[in-house]
């Protein structure tokens, strides 16, 4: 029986080969999954606009799974989008490393990324791309 609040298959298969420094994107429902990430197995989560949310995703996460680091996309102007406080809220002990949208790209088509997870997520900037933690 599974312990953790997280049931979907797939996700579970390929958590269970991530090793420390592996790499997980919880994308937004605009965020470009087939174009913007490469060998990285992809899971189509949306099911209407608004469901699930990246942070229902990143909840269920964590309930099976530690990070150590976690990566976000820069907005033009700078500003901290609504969903980074929510961020911080659910990952307290990691700081968000802002990077630009283009250098955000490129980090999530790297071959470290080994799952990429499409949410009905309608908030903007709504993307991270978490480093699996040894513990």
């Amino acid at each position: 029986m599974l312990k953790g609040n997280m049931i979907h298959p797939e996700i579970m298969e390929t958590l269970s080969l991530c090793g420390h420094g592996c790499k997980v994107l919880i994308a937004d429902g605009n965020y470009p999954l087939k174009a913007r990430t490469n060998g990285a197995r992809r899971v189509y989560l949306g099911l209407t606009p608004g469901l699930p949310t990246v942070t229902d995703v990143l909840k269920a996460l964590l309930s099976v799974q530690s990070f150590e680091s976690a990566e976000v996309m820069l907005t033009e102007d700078g500003s901290d989008p609504e969903i980074f406080a929510d961020f911080k809220e659910l990952l307290p002990d990691i700081e968000l490393k802002k990077i630009d949208k283009q250098a955000f790209y490129d980090a999530c088509c790297e071959p470290m990324v080994e799952l990429a997870i499409s949410t009905g997520e309608q908030r903007t900037y709504a993307n991270i791309l978490l480093t699996v933690g040894c513990s």
